[in-house]
């Protein structure tokens, strides 16, 4: 049975959030068109796929350097390109062949397409697809408009939680992939390099685990008072960069009050922080690499085979929405003070400039798409 959009939700024209080879950042209509999807019905949809007005969108780090940079590794921005993948809204129509989802319902989106095919897939660990299509990252264009066409099964259902909350299930869901493969346990102590949003996400999955003591890192002080609010029993270290990677780890032991941690969770991706992560943790430790870096870096080998030190990586996440759902809707993890400003999508450009200052405070920033019921 087809199921009909409510025609009068849909009042603006669709923007997007663009930039291009250029550097630039600008909001433009985009597609889906507005007019047509006033018109649709759902059944012109392709099979399995709902109509999604976007109701929030996080700005990610990896969305300033697409715009700053132009590229991260080999995903190039090569032409005009919409950014965002950290979205939640609400379902405007629904291809008859959907039947779990229906228009008024609140998701959040899962931004990866996936071919269902590969081994990678095939075993559950769709993150490593080979013909991965993920929406914001080139040439995949991203959610940060008003209207998107998305598959139903990567629209998760989020009940009465705020789209705010649902758009941080995606930051959430690398802390989780994160904390999954990386096996911290109860009791671990803990290192998070990098107090931005998903060192301070997984700051709350540590502590919801049971870690202790956890001791998270920053170049930045302001960023460590406000990991210090959203946990108060972690304890800070600001990065002194004039520092070796030895000695800062000898401070990072003396913030954990002597503790080598057993885990660190490096949510940087800067070269001398994987550093400073591998000589702080014990012998027999793992350093867990969530952030993205440089295409090549230099890491301390020796000590790394010396203290069987296990460096590990990570590639976004697989299976993990369902768990942070859960998380944010028992107030296991409480994702409310994460979000510092916001903006509407028509102030996207300023959006994006408060995002990538760091004298602004901001931690995460927020682009509202349409007004929240």
């Amino acid at each position: 049975m087809s199921t009909t959009t409510t025609v009068e939700t849909i009042s603006k024209p669709n923007i997007g959030v663009f930039t291009n080879p250029d550097h630039k950042l600008w909001v433009e209509e985009t597609t889906p068109n507005a007019d047509d999807l006033k018109q649709s019905k759902g059944d012109n949809l392709p099979e399995g796929w709902v109509t999604v007005a976007i109701k929030s969108t996080g700005i990610c780090g990896s969305d300033v350097h697409f715009w700053r940079h132009g590229a991260i590794g080999p995903m190039i921005v090569e032409k005009n390109h919409i950014l965002g993948h950290e979205s939640a809204g609400e379902i405007l129509a629904t291809h008859p062949s959907v039947t779990h989802l229906s228009p008024g319902d609140r998701v959040a989106i899962e931004p990866g397409l996936i071919c269902n095919n590969c081994e990678p897939c095939l075993t559950g660990r769709y993150n490593g697809c080979e013909k991965m299509k993920f929406l914001s990252t080139p040439p995949v264009d991203g959610l940060l408009r008003r209207y998107v066409n998305h598959p139903a099964c990567w629209c998760h259902k989020i009940d009465d939680m705020s789209f705010e909350n649902g758009a941080l299930l995606e930051p959430l869901s690398v802390a989780l992939a994160g904390m999954e493969r990386s096996g911290v346990a109860l009791g671990d102590c803990v290192l998070i390099c990098g107090a931005g949003p998903i060192g301070l996400i997984t700051l709350l999955c540590c502590q919801a685990s049971g870690a202790c003591p956890i001791v998270i890192t920053d170049v930045d002080a302001g960023r460590l008072q406000h990991a210090q609010k959203v946990c108060p029993r972690a304890r800070t270290y600001k990065v002194d960069t004039s520092l070796s990677a030895p000695d800062a780890a000898a401070e990072i032991v003396k913030a954990s009050g002597g503790v080598k941690p057993a885990v660190a969770l490096e949510c940087t991706g800067v070269e001398s922080s994987v550093s400073n992560a591998i000589y702080s943790v014990k012998f027999g430790g793992k350093v867990f690499v969530i952030g993205v870096g440089k295409p090549d870096m230099t890491v301390p080998f020796m000590r790394l085979s010396t203290q069987e030190i296990d460096l590990r990586f990570q590639y976004r996440y697989s299976n993990t929405w369902p768990r942070a759902i859960r998380l944010v809707k028992d107030g296991v993890v409480d994702l409310g003070s994460l979000v510092t400003h916001r903006f509407g999508i028509e102030d996207a450009v300023s959006a994006f400039e408060t995002a990538g200052d760091v004298k602004s405070g901001a931690i995460k920033v927020m682009i509202k798409s349409e007004d929240e019921a």
